[in-house]
């Protein structure tokens, strides 16, 4: 029940973890996260998930099925039985503490699958697990979705069968392994946070700063030299601290040298960065070849990605935040778009979203104090 032998473990000599079971292996994925907030918010979804395997399916993390990831879904927004899992907040060695305060929302419920689909996709990338269970699964919320406009950013669907691409760059296409690190990297950062491709490519680590409540912002200026800053969501922070470890570069900000770029330039050292050149191109050949891949199977996916540039990233970013049920102010402003401007992502008559921006903009503190 440990996880030393689920029935989705990848083969031993393949993993790059010294974990034998599934709480040594969450165990390291926590320790990438470095600041206390996150690493509470973090612990506390994968442990709530640990448990449901083995009490409510008899199962190790490393053997959750698809089915298992569905009814999850379900059991957060209705805990059951009540009496096991939903109490009043108590300290953790007390007998009555229990996982739960109370049913989840569906806001809160989306956050909870995304941490722990973050999860997954990084035990995936070290070679513990084959697949992710949580990977395609979504929740329905009570806001109506906004019609969007998506001939120049990429569907959900389209999205995952992308990134799926991306994960085996360096093992079914023939990419370097940094290359492909860091093309992960850049799609994943680039998705969570709408960047241009010139705030990408000029950004540094120095430009990354704490609020007093522990948020993270990244400071920069934009187009027409206004200054600005972007929220960084849990999905970004996950990707710049992999890919601060893939490139033997601290995670902890106290020790990061302000002027290392973001993206980095596998030409030269750490010091120098990519160029906006050199982004486009690169992202450009990985949207042909992953055109190529699925050609025959999704004729109008793969000519959509022959016509894909950097840029989509970000339309991409905003029709994601909407579908999930962010406002319109709110994605607007954290592009910092002008408002006119703006509009054209949606559909003209399409009335303002409400709800919460939960993959992008969420922030970890407020939702750790629902529970």
């Amino acid at each position: 029940m440990d996880g030393s032998h689920g029935s989705f473990r990848a083969p031993r000599q393949a993993c790059t973890l010294d974990a034998s079971n599934h709480y040594e292996a969450v165990q390291a994925w926590l320790a990438l996260h470095e600041t206390a907030p996150t690493q509470r918010a973090y612990r506390k979804e994968a442990e709530r998930l640990i448990l449901w395997a083995i009490v409510e399916r008899g199962r190790a993390l490393s053997s959750l099925t698809t089915e298992d990831a569905i009814a999850y879904r379900a059991f957060l927004r209705r805990p059951t039985p009540r009496e096991r899992w939903i109490g009043p907040p108590r300290p953790r060695t007390a007998p009555d503490w229990r996982p739960f305060a109370g049913n989840l929302s569906a806001r809160s419920t989306a956050y909870a699958l995304s941490v722990v689909g973050a999860l997954f996709r990084w035990l995936i990338e070290q070679r513990y697990v084959l697949a992710n269970p949580f990977a395609g699964i979504k929740v329905r919320g009570r806001t109506r979705v906004t019609p969007l406009d998506t001939s120049r950013g990429f569907t959900e669907g389209e999205w995952l069968l992308v990134r799926a691409i991306a994960d085996g760059l360096e093992w079914s296409y023939d990419w370097a392994e940094p290359a492909a690190q860091r093309m992960r990297f850049m799609l994943d950062f680039s998705y969570a946070t709408g960047l241009r491709v010139s705030e990408l490519v000029g950004a540094t680590l120095g430009e990354i700063r704490t609020n007093e409540h522990g948020d993270h912002w990244l400071h920069l200026v934009g187009k027409g030299s206004r200054p600005g800053k972007v929220a960084l969501p849990p999905l970004a922070r996950t990707a710049l601290d992999q890919y601060l470890v893939q490139r033997r570069l601290p995670v902890t900000p106290a020790r990061w040298e302000p002027k290392t770029p973001l993206v980095a330039n596998l030409e030269q050292d750490s010091t120098t960065g990519i160029t906006g050149t050199r982004l486009w191109n690169v992202m450009r050949r990985f949207f042909d070849q992953a055109a190529e891949v699925i050609g025959a199977d999704h004729p109008t996916a793969a000519e959509k990605l022959r016509r894909a540039s950097p840029h989509w990233m970000r339309h991409t970013h905003a029709s994601h935040a909407l579908a999930r049920g962010a406002e319109l102010t709110t994605v607007r402003d954290n592009l910092r778009h002008a408002r006119r401007r703006f509009r054209t992502l949606a559909r003209p008559g399409a009335s303002v979203v409400r709800g919460v921006f939960v993959f992008f903009i969420g922030q970890l503190e407020n939702f750790a104090a629902q529970f």
